[in-house]
């Protein structure tokens, strides 16, 4: 299990064992990772533990946040990487990541597609949308339908189609400008919401598919009940509320 090793100026203060799906670091009390220093925000960032990946994001501090000496806002994290908040320093150690071989640079993980609801009309699977441009553009403010994102982490070999009869997740919006289109879950990892109001992940797992809190005050609704801040097992005809926009889950055979 992968770990954070704290420490300021070279002196090891002690560790934190990575064993929630999300951990949030700042100077609030109520942060999983408390670093009472006014260089700190209150909730200055957030690391999201999806199987043995571990991404860090910077939750938009005021001091903002490093890995090895750059500054970040998303960062897929690596064995050995240092992460610097203020004057404190966050090792992170996880002997899993040391076998872990994956393609492009730790800048892949902050490529999204933005599908805007205009755009999403032509769409009727994730491959056409793949067409679209990649950015990262926030939305306007006066804009209250979230983007819906697709961002997916891609592993050495090429993914596979699915096998026949594998049960595939959908997302279909039931609400706002883009109700009744569908976004089909063939990627591990698809990212739904507006970043700064409410962004939230749907991962694709051996055992299922999950949501995650990722960002936000905004927690995601599933069938008139908040996640909290914990992954959250989706079943089939879930209806999922975030941002004030609708979906419903369900599945198809592939």
């Amino acid at each position: 299990m992968a770990k954070l090793i704290y420490s300021l100026e070279g002196a090891v203060l002690g560790d934190f064992t990575l064993d929630k799906e999300r951990i949030t670091i700042g100077r609030r009390a109520s942060n999983d990772i408390h670093i009472d220093n006014l260089a700190v925000s209150g909730e200055h960032a957030a690391i999201v533990c999806i199987g043995r990946d571990s991404f860090l994001e910077d939750l938009d501090s005021s001091n903002g946040t490093s890995v090895n000496g750059k500054a970040i806002k998303k960062h897929v994290l690596r064995n050995g990487d240092v992460i610097e908040i203020g004057k404190y320093q966050l090792k992170y150690v996880s002997e899993a990541a040391e076998n872990i071989v994956t393609s492009g640079s730790p800048e892949d993980f902050e490529k999204t597609m933005i599908i805007r609801p205009a755009a999403m009309k032509a769409m009727t699977t994730e491959d056409d949308a793949a067409k679209l441009q990649t950015t990262n553009i926030q939305p306007p403010v006066d804009n209250p339908t979230p983007d819906v994102q697709a961002a997916s982490i891609k592993p050495p070999p090429p993914p596979q189609a699915p096998a026949e009869g594998v049960l595939l997740g959908n997302v279909q919006v039931l609400s706002g400008p883009g109700m009744g289109k569908q976004l089909v879950l063939n990627k591990a990892l698809t990212t739904l919401g507006k970043p700064g109001v409410g962004v939230a992940v749907i991962t694709r797992r051996p055992h299922g598919y999950f949501i995650t809190h990722v960002q936000g005050q905004t927690y995601p609704v599933v069938n008139g009940n908040s996640v909290g801040a914990q992954a959250h097992e989706l079943n089939d005809h879930d209806v999922i509320e975030l941002v004030g926009v609708k979906m419903e889950f369900f599945l198809t055979k592939a």
